[in-house]
């Protein structure tokens, strides 16, 4: 019985978080997300004011429509991961996953415009990202049998994150092909490799203070 009964609470909960999220989203579609209120959006929501502050700090988060379910489930996916499989297909999937839920949903092509096109909800969804990305990090160089401090972990999580961004921003003028084809695209691009041919010179002159750290000679 109490197994069914926290089961009813959490989908509640889901269900309410879902309501918040899809009301701030038409919300700020119609008015504007500098026009939107806390108060309005609870009332679209059929929830206290109280009750939407249990569930987003703030207005922007639920434009936004954060999920704490979708980082606990790329964590989760991180642990679980094959042994055989490269970091980059396993931060594919965890992407996958979210885009996937909100596609489902219906919301990821309007959300995603209505983002791109307010400098204040890219400004929340860069500061948000922040955390997420430095808990992925971690969760990945542990999978990868590196320090937290893992420069390739990091690198991979914030290349993955700006693939998302770069989708997004690319859907406006391309309205025909989905975020979530863009964001593949862009993954398919970092597993290629940005530029294969990167070799930069400078002239003998300035080598030892312009060159990579590598490429610099050790002291005599």
């Amino acid at each position: 019985m109490r197994h069914a009964e926290g089961g009813l609470r959490e989908r509640k909960k889901r269900e309410t978080r879902a309501a918040l999220a899809e009301a701030a989203l038409r919300l700020a579609l119609d008015k504007g997300p500098d026009n939107v209120t806390v108060e309005e959006i609870a009332e679209a929501a059929d929830v206290s004011v109280r009750t939407f502050f249990n569930y987003f700090p703030h207005k922007e988060h639920a434009i936004l429509g954060r999920n704490p379910e979708h980082l606990e489930r790329a964590l989760d996916r991180m642990r679980t991961a094959p042994a055989t499989e490269s970091p980059l297909t396993t931060m594919w999937f965890v992407v996958d996953d979210v885009l996937r839920d909100l596609e489902r949903e219906g919301e990821l092509s309007r959300r995603g415009e209505l983002i791109m096109s307010s400098p204040s909800l890219v400004y929340q969804l860069m500061m948000s990202s922040f955390e997420d990305e430095r808990l992925l990090t971690a969760g990945l160089a542990e999978r990868m049998g590196e320090p937290a401090g893992s420069v390739r972990a990091a690198l991979i999580v914030s290349a993955a994150g700006a693939a998302c961004r770069v989708a997004m921003e690319l859907h406006k003028s391309a309205p025909d092909r989905s975020v979530r084809d863009l964001v593949a695209e862009g993954f398919h691009v970092l597993a290629a490799g940005l530029d294969p041919g990167f070799a930069p010179t400078v002239p003998d002159e300035t080598k030892t203070n312009h060159t990579m750290p590598e490429e610099q000679e050790g002291p005599s």
